[in-house]
């Protein structure tokens, strides 16, 4: 469990650096030049996220039960997952998708990490998905207090959603059918 956790703060902390003190991020980005910033806050994430994804493997083996879903919620979870990919496409494709939703990939995380909450009851589960919940929750807040990057995204055009919409549900038609296996090693049928 402990590599589990040293990855959760090498993956978050990174990424929370806007919501602590916004003003003491854009200062070492000055410093360090905006590449320089984002190149040594990739590479803290991709220690952490590696420590995290490796750390959750071996935490399931041994990891406490703290609740046991009903099955039934299974259903549901395919059912709210369903606009996660959308969303998170949507992103860089800007329509009104986004305009109407205003943050995608922190909604998709937030129905991301809940629907897997939902099925999972594990220590390890509720401290991975838990964790992501609540930063996708306290990075939305910190977001009406402070100044929105903008992210780099392709022109806005009317065809964004429709794209965003069938590019979205492909991968996560992918998911179900294969890629949750693949990639997880957990069969959702």
């Amino acid at each position: 469990m402990t590599m589990l956790i040293v990855g959760i703060l090498l993956f978050f902390l990174p990424h929370s650096v806007s919501i602590i003190n916004h003003r003491w991020r854009d200062q070492k980005a000055q410093q360090l030049g905006e590449w320089g910033w984002k190149g040594l806050i990739g590479l803290i994430s991709l220690v952490g996220f590696v420590l995290m994804i490796k750390g959750y493997g071996d935490a399931r083996v041994t990891a406490s039960v703290l609740y046991s879903p009903p099955a039934v919620l299974r259903h549901l979870v395919l059912l709210l997952m369903v606009p996660v990919f959308p969303l998170l496409v949507s992103t860089y494709l800007p329509g009104r998708i986004k305009s109407t939703v205003k943050h995608p990939t922190l909604v998709a995380t937030k129905l991301w990490a809940l629907s897997h909450l939902l099925v999972n009851g594990a220590s390890a589960d509720v401290l991975l998905f838990g964790s992501f919940l609540l930063w996708a929750v306290a990075d939305r807040i910190s977001m009406k207090k402070r100044e929105v990057r903008p992210i780099p995204a392709a022109p806005v055009g009317p065809l964004n959603d429709v794209i965003a919409i069938a590019v979205g549900l492909g991968v996560y038609a992918g998911f179900v059918v294969k890629f949750h296996s693949l990639l997880i090693g957990v069969p959702l049928f």
